[in-house]
């Protein structure tokens, strides 16, 4: 028993820190991850696409519409312009997980979106967003992988 204690011990030493619950405890990591995806939403919601754009590496990869990425900064730069002329308000409300692992790290959240198109219409959506992160030589996260529609599999009728 003293052994397999031990050994318990000494794998929680090597899982990377989890966050899910309220109130749980981060680490310093997790919360920088954090506040890059938060920076990130809160520049889209004020159509601050120059600071959208710099929360994402140069080669990042957006996945607009599922089965359709997007590597290419100009055309992620006309996407997230559009997109913001609808003037999103996103939501977390569910929570989001962050898994650091060295210099990488995931983000999973539950989001919804409400929104107005230019003539009026009002628009929700809502999905999953996967997105994976690098820190930077300078400790900053960027993103390199984002992913909204994470949850569409679990949707698609088998």
């Amino acid at each position: 028993m003293k052994h397999a204690l031990a050994w318990l011990t000494a794998l929680a030493l090597t899982i990377p820190q989890i966050s899910t619950a309220e109130g749980q405890t981060m680490t310093q990591d997790q919360k920088d991850v954090l506040a890059a995806v938060e920076t990130m939403t809160t520049a889209f919601q004020r159509n601050d696409i120059a600071g959208v754009m710099a929360s994402y590496e140069s080669e990042a990869t957006v996945v607009f519409e599922p089965d359709a990425p997007i590597s290419d900064a100009a055309q992620l730069e006309q996407m997230f312009s559009g997109m913001a002329a609808v003037n999103p308000e996103f939501d977390y409300s569910s929570g989001h997980e962050v898994i650091v692992n060295g210099a990488i790290a995931m983000h999973i959240a539950p989001w919804s979106m409400t929104g107005m198109t230019p003539d009026g219409q009002a628009i929700a959506q809502s999905g999953l967003s996967v997105a994976i992160l690098r820190r930077q030589p300078d400790g900053s996260w960027k993103m390199v992988i984002d992913n909204p529609h994470g949850g569409r599999l679990l949707t698609q009728e088998q």
